[in-house]
């Protein structure tokens, strides 16, 4: 069955970027003039998705709303013949099919996930973590990857990248059973978030899933683990014990925008990368005093 359907969660607080998310949705945090949550609904329609729900909380409205048509907005540009920021926005409402519903209870990512039981149905799906956005240049999305892995060995698919020893605390880990092949590996299960010295490997999931809808079973069961919150990754580690299970070690540029640090690398990134900004960037960064 192809996967045509993505869950993307967006129902935290964003506490790390206060005071900017007490009225702004992390999720709307631009990077450079995009905000983050576009970057992750483009990748998942440029990996095939073409039904999208959102999983926001009673504060993210403004997340429905940028998706939404604008209607006083496109006549404004229309009157003023802003063709180019016209086709801009009206872009942004054709994208895919995007739906959206709220988790009451902000009880972990995996009831978040939860949430999404109705939309997603008896279909494999995909989830896109806000955090994370990943890019590969001239190459398939991290998401279009999974899906591809997916399609070609018949089981739930995590994203991995290999993180320093240091880091191994701050994600779920894989277990790793047998690798298939250079950037596949079956797993026989995974711990979230070990200390250093019990981490079983250094692949950590970064914010991309393709998940059989079994997962649902298991959310609707699965006790609350670090945190006290319902953990995404404990339920995919009892799934290894029901089906097969694969970690993909995706090809791009992660970064974490979750992360302050991540969040201005991104900034200087992207606009290093558009014609427009290059040259503005190099001549900021070469100015500023260290």
């Amino acid at each position: 069955m192809k996967v045509k359907k993505a869950i993307i969660p967006a129902a935290g607080f964003g506490t790390r970027f206060l005071p900017a998310t007490k009225a702004v949705p992390k999720e709307m945090l631009p990077i450079v003039d995009k905000p983050t949550i576009q970057y992750i609904v483009e990748e998942a329609v440029a990996s095939g998705i073409e039904e999208i729900l959102i999983i926001t909380n009673c504060y993210k409205s403004c997340i429905e709303n940028h998706f939404d048509v604008s209607f006083e907005l496109e006549k404004k540009l229309e009157a003023s013949k802003d063709q180019e920021h016209l086709e801009m926005v009206k872009e942004i409402s054709n994208m895919a099919n995007i739906y959206s519903v709220r988790q009451k209870n902000p009880r972990g990512l995996g009831h978040a996930v939860l949430c999404a039981k109705s939309f997603v149905g008896n279909e494999p799906f995909a989830i896109l973590l806000g955090d994370d956005i990943v890019v590969n240049k001239n190459g398939k999305t991290a998401t279009q990857q999974l899906v591809e892995a997916y399609e070609q060995y018949g089981g739930s698919v995590v994203g991995v990248q290999k993180v320093a020893d240091s880091q191994v605390h701050k994600y779920g880990v894989v277990n790793p059973s047998e690798n298939i092949n250079e950037r596949c590996a079956s797993v026989k299960g995974f711990v979230e978030k070990p200390k250093k010295e019990e981490a079983p490997s250094n692949f950590a999931i970064l914010g991309r899933y393709v998940l059989t809808p079994e997962i649902f079973d298991l959310l609707e069961t699965q006790e609350a683990g670090k945190g006290n919150e319902i953990q995404l990754t404990d339920a995919i580690d009892r799934l290894t014990k029901q089906q097969k299970v694969f970690a993909y070690d995706f090809e791009g540029v992660r970064y974490d925008v979750g992360d302050k640090a991540g969040f201005l690398k991104a900034q200087i990134d992207f606009a290093l990368d558009r014609n427009d900004l290059h040259d503005v960037m190099v001549d900021i960064l070469k100015n500023t005093k260290l």
